[in-house]
């Protein structure tokens, strides 16, 4: 607990993560964007988005979209006709059987095409204020690593043991920290552990600095 707790007040001072990584006015321009975002990274989204959301705030909006005009929208992220087969569905599924409305639990989101337990997440921390959510994507996976804090590389289990860890009111921002720190100095290749401000708590600090 120490450690981790060293970690939170460290990162904490260092960034001041105050609005999503995605752009978005509705909740469901939120959920779309993080399907979205699966395998491409949050900038590239916001870019395909910016056009998108010009036609689609609620999925009704998107429902009114061919699968051929979706795709178009959706074809620079990547994985785009699973993606837009994805998004239709999920908007059939909302506007069905809750009422064109974002639901607020990991079970119900989880009945949606195309949502992990990720996306799930981000969706219960940004839009519902769920400070015990707790995001693992590829930042989140690799720190969480690089550290020691988890010995698994899938995000699931990474989830269940960080999760034994953290204070329940730290780990929606802590995820968020941890992805700001991924992007600025302990990228996938080439950390800057000389400038990391976690260097003395980090195991893999010194076989980086060592193999340079």
């Amino acid at each position: 607990m120490k450690k981790i707790n060293e970690v939170i007040t460290l990162l904490k001072k260092e960034y001041k993560v105050d609005k999503p990584f995605l752009n978005f006015e509705t909740d469901f321009q939120l959920l779309v964007s993080v399907i979205l975002s699966a395998q491409c990274t949050d900038a590239r989204v916001n870019i395909v988005t910016k056009e998108l959301f010009k036609k689609v705030n609620h999925p009704k909006d998107l429902l009114k979209l061919s699968q051929k005009q979706l795709e178009n929208y959706v074809y620079q992220t990547g994985f785009y006709r699973n993606k837009a087969k994805y998004l239709k569905a999920t908007a059939e599924i909302l506007e069905k059987k809750f009422k064109g409305i974002v639901p607020s639990t990991m079970e119900e989101l989880l009945t949606l095409r195309g949502v992990s337990r990720k996306t799930a997440n981000v969706v219960l921390g940004y839009l519902f204020n769920q400070k015990d959510a707790f995001p693992v994507d590829t930042h989140v996976k690799r720190l969480t690593n690089r550290l020691e804090l988890t010995k698994s590389k899938n995000p699931a289990v990474i989830e269940r043991d960080l999760i034994k860890i953290i204070p329940a009111d730290e780990r929606f921002n802590l995820s968020t920290y941890l992805i700001a720190h991924g992007r600025a100095v302990c990228k996938a290749k080439n950390p800057s552990c000389k400038r990391c401000i976690l260097q003395k708590l980090c195991p893999s600090a010194f076989r980086f600095e060592k193999s340079l």
